[in-house]
């Protein structure tokens, strides 16, 4: 008797139709060559990512995939690290996550604190099965949101020999506290649960997703300086993209509700690959960075402080984000 739960294969990558144009918001490197791939998670998603690899590398390179920040796309921060990183030597992949982007997963703009964590990991299937990565030698960078999902992707997956985040959230934190910790209380957390409860049985009744909207717009005259800074990024023509969450209409209001209920780096201490945190001392963020810094242990554990960096600088601002610094770290922890 034929059973599909006998059924041990992969799921085969989805065939889809990748934008071939150069629609990044940062330019084309004449260093490196562009090219677009696609690869499945655990979960049977085919994700999609542009590759970048310096110009007439010979043999096997070191590799590194990059994602984020929370709510955006690879044709934003992301892309830019990883042709930076390129430009330096590595092999790099700036994928979009799980239900966003160009990448597949149904419905669209949901986030996952378990499957965007399994994307990481996929990500390094991918790259140490390539003929031109030396296997040995694969790293992660995450941005922003994705910053304490890299973290987390690395205690978990021994394979990612180096982690960097970079402006780092802890995405579970932020959920389940508030800014500063501020939402900090039972109360408060169950008030969440109630609405986003309330949302669930209004979405299945209206057969669609509410989205909570990206960054805000009209920015207001009193928003935070952070906002502001988000709307500088994601709102204008110096990051807007049209598959950007952030700077469209956001992700589904129910996304934050796993997030509430799972807390990242319980294992911080086991971590025994290296990790970099970069973080502006003027970022909203730094907090985050800090405290998840202090849960890790070992000489091969560092935290770069760029004084005078905001937030949304580490995004874009090539004369502010220590790139030099971050490709040495990688090399340095390839090496070892």
């Amino acid at each position: 008797m034929n059973s599909i739960n006998a059924d041990t294969s992969m799921a085969p990558v989805e065939k889809t139709e990748l934008t071939q144009l150069w629609d990044k918001v940062f330019p084309q490197s004449d260093k490196v060559e562009h090219s677009k791939v696609l690869f499945v998670n655990r979960y049977g998603i085919t994700l999609a990512a542009d590759m970048y690899k310096p110009k007439n590398a010979p043999g096997k390179l070191a590799a590194i995939a990059v994602s984020g920040p929370f709510g955006a796309v690879k044709e934003q921060s992301s892309g830019l690290y990883a042709q930076q990183l390129a430009e330096r030597g590595f092999l790099t992949i700036a994928f979009d996550p799980s239900f966003t982007g160009e990448s597949g997963g149904m419905p669209r703009r949901v986030a996952s604190p378990d499957i965007n964590v399994e994307d990481f990991s996929a990500a390094v299937d991918y790259l140490v099965n390539r003929d031109d990565v030396d296997a040995a030698k694969v790293g992660i960078l995450g941005i922003c949101g994705w910053g304490g999902i890299a973290i987390e992707a690395a205690i978990n997956d021994p394979r990612i020999k180096a982690t960097v985040a970079s402006t780092m959230y802890d995405m579970t934190r932020v959920n389940a506290n508030g800014y500063f910790d501020s939402e900090n209380t039972a109360e408060q957390r169950n008030a969440k649960r109630a609405a986003m409860a309330a949302q669930r049985s209004a979405d299945f009744k209206a057969g669609e997703y509410r989205r909570g909207g990206g960054v805000v717009d009209p920015l207001p005259v009193d928003a935070p300086q952070f906002v502001k800074d988000y709307y500088a990024y994601y709102k204008t023509p110096r990051g807007y993209h049209v598959r950007s969450g952030n700077s469209n209409d956001g992700w589904n209001v129910t996304s934050n509700l796993p997030f509430m209920n799972f807390k990242f780096f319980e294992y911080a201490d086991e971590l025994e690959n290296a990790a970099l945190i970069v973080h502006g001392d003027k970022a909203h963020s730094y907090y985050f960075g800090k405290d998840t810094f202090a849960k890790l242990k070992g000489d091969n554990k560092q935290m770069l402080t760029v004084k005078g960096a905001s937030h949304c600088d580490l995004y874009d601002q090539l004369d502010i984000i220590p790139m030099d610094e971050i490709a040495a770290f990688f090399f340095e922890n390839f090496n070892r």
